[in-house]
């Protein structure tokens, strides 16, 4: 048995994931702020985890892959949506170098401290072992 095959600990993967495509995302924003015509495109995670967490199914935790499989999985992925409808500039793209920058600096925090969280739940782990 994996001892980090936790469901908090496969959603903290996830969402780390998610963080790192929010990364190359807004860093393809800002490297085309001055191209004519380029559209900006974000990623959605937060609001389909929370989504998924405030459905109504119950996933019970397997031990064993030949335990009965109680409820679905909700494992939603990253997804990358382009905004098509605006804007912001005299060459008809929409990107706001102000906006990507903090979108990129508030993304880089929440990156640390998946990050940490990751290396607290494996350093307990080792604790666990070690016997300390």
């Amino acid at each position: 048995m994996d001892i980090l095959n936790k469901p908090a600990f496969h959603q903290m993967e996830r969402s780390l994931n998610a963080a790192s495509t929010r990364q190359r995302v807004i860093a393809d924003n800002i490297a085309n702020a001055d191209t004519p015509y380029f559209k900006r495109s974000e990623v959605r995670f937060e609001e389909l985890l929370q989504n998924e967490m405030n459905g109504s199914s119950i996933q019970g935790f397997r031990t064993d892959p030949r335990h009965f499989v109680i409820g679905r999985p909700s494992q939603p992925d990253p997804q990358i949506v382009k905004e098509n409808l605006s804007t912001i500039n005299n060459n008809l793209n929409n990107v706001d170098m102000d906006y990507e920058m903090s979108l990129m600096a508030k993304n880089q925090l929440r990156y640390n401290v998946l990050a940490q969280q990751v290396g607290s739940e494996i350093r307990k782990v080792r604790t666990a072992i070690d016997g300390r």
